[in-house]
């Protein structure tokens, strides 16, 4: 600028900038809502399409995009949208797939938020829910309206592992596409995008990022991603119009976390295989839940398609049905390191109930009766963890 303006003018349009790049172990943070032009033909051949629209702040930013492209390496696909929750990247999948009429899938162990969206959905826009028992194929009985099948793998709380190679085989035969909530495998047990043969992928993968790739417990975030690019334009759009948008603090806070994201997945999952080992010889628990056990429902398929022995930090019980609900609660606040909470791969271990088949709608022969209580495991030493598991168990009245 050559004409002199008066400070607060000059403050706000200062005439020398440091240098704006150079190279860091960690990416530079962008925050933005308005993004300035250079000139009237840049704003004029952006498009909502290109592949880094940068335009607004809601579209994205050097921080949102480089986020976006490192999950979407992480799952295996192309394309990613982030959204500012798990539950709200579930949401704009349902919203943008589905319309009045149509039908979706969803499997008896869903994550419950899902269930209750689809619900709503089907109360006010007459969408067809079809539950599924996961553990039987021949349960998924989609009709001509079916446009979407949900799967998850483990499923939620009770930790079966389905056979997803046949639920995508019999999806696909339809034309109905599928969604996977991965935030169990989140990329790293096996690739959604890459299930073994040319015909065994899901459409859609969907992560919660607030888990394993934050590991802070302390960032709400999710992405839906793809290898499809007009599937993915559909989902852009979707999420364009919803005003969708995600910070870019919490967005460089992830980053951070990602190198280690593996390493983290690893000790929680060695953590969690020799806690089920000692959990199986205590006599409080009818069934120990966890996909790397031989005798936990679809350990199998998890064999199949987690080759490599990797598994979520999460394990789940259930007591013996001499064992009340009061007794459980008890046991429960007995515990000392395990704190009481939702979600899971941070660094503290968690622990929370459930009446399990008050939850289901399915036969559910493969979970004995009992209250269900989930652990999921941080980063402790897996002997205190144990250590005090078998504290509380004696303090039961």
């Amino acid at each position: 600028m050559s004409k002199k303006y008066s400070p607060q003018t000059q403050l706000l349009h200062a005439t020398r900038l440091a240098p704006q790049y150079l190279n860091t172990i960690q990416p530079p943070l962008y925050r933005a809502s308005t993004i300035i032009f250079s000139d009237i033909a840049a704003l004029e051949q952006r498009h909502w399409t290109d592949p880094y629209d940068y335009s607004y702040g809601t579209h994205g930013t050097p921080t949102t995009y480089t986020l976006a492209d490192q999950i979407a390496q992480i799952e295996g696909g192309k394309y990613t949208l982030l959204a500012p929750s798990g539950l709200s990247a579930i949401n704009l999948v349902n919203s943008c797939l589905l319309k009045q009429g149509d039908e979706v899938w969803i499997p008896d162990n869903i994550y419950g938020p899902n269930q209750e969206h689809l619900q709503y959905l089907s109360e006010h826009y007459n969408i067809h829910v079809g539950i599924y028992n996961p553990m039987a194929i021949d349960s998924f009985q989609p009709s001509a309206q079916c446009k979407l099948l949900w799967l998850e793998a483990a499923g939620s709380v009770s930790l079966e592992f389905p056979d997803l190679l046949a639920f995508i085989h019999k999806a696909k035969q339809a034309n109905i596409l599928t969604a996977l909530d991965n935030t169990w495998g989140a990329g790293l047990a096996f690739n959604p995008f890459d299930l073994g043969d040319a015909h065994s992928a899901v459409d859609i993968s969907v992560h919660a990022l607030t888990k394993y790739p934050s590991g802070g417990g302390d960032i709400l975030m999710g992405s839906i991603t793809t290898t499809h690019r007009p599937l993915h334009l559909r989902l852009l759009k979707m999420h364009a119009l919803q005003g969708i948008a995600v910070s870019g603090d919490d967005c460089a806070q992830i980053q951070r976390s990602l190198s280690s994201m593996r390493i983290r997945y690893q000790q929680q999952c060695q953590s969690a295989l020799q806690l089920t080992n000692w959990l199986k010889t205590q006599t409080a628990f009818a069934q120990v839940l966890h996909p790397a056990l031989p005798d936990s429902p679809g350990h199998q398929h998890w064999q199949q398609l987690c080759p490599t022995g990797l598994a979520a930090g999460l394990v789940s019980v259930i007591f013996k049905a001499d064992y009340s609900l009061a007794q459980v609660k008890q046991f429960i606040e007995q515990l000392q390191l395990f704190k009481i909470g939702f979600s899971w791969g941070g660094p503290i271990s968690l622990v929370m109930y459930y009446q399990i088949h008050k939850m289901r709608a399915c036969e559910h022969a493969h979970l004995s009766d009992g209250i269900l209580v989930r652990f999921c495991i941080g980063l402790e030493q897996t002997e205190d963890l144990i250590a005090d598991i078998e504290q509380a168990l004696t303090r039961i009245v």
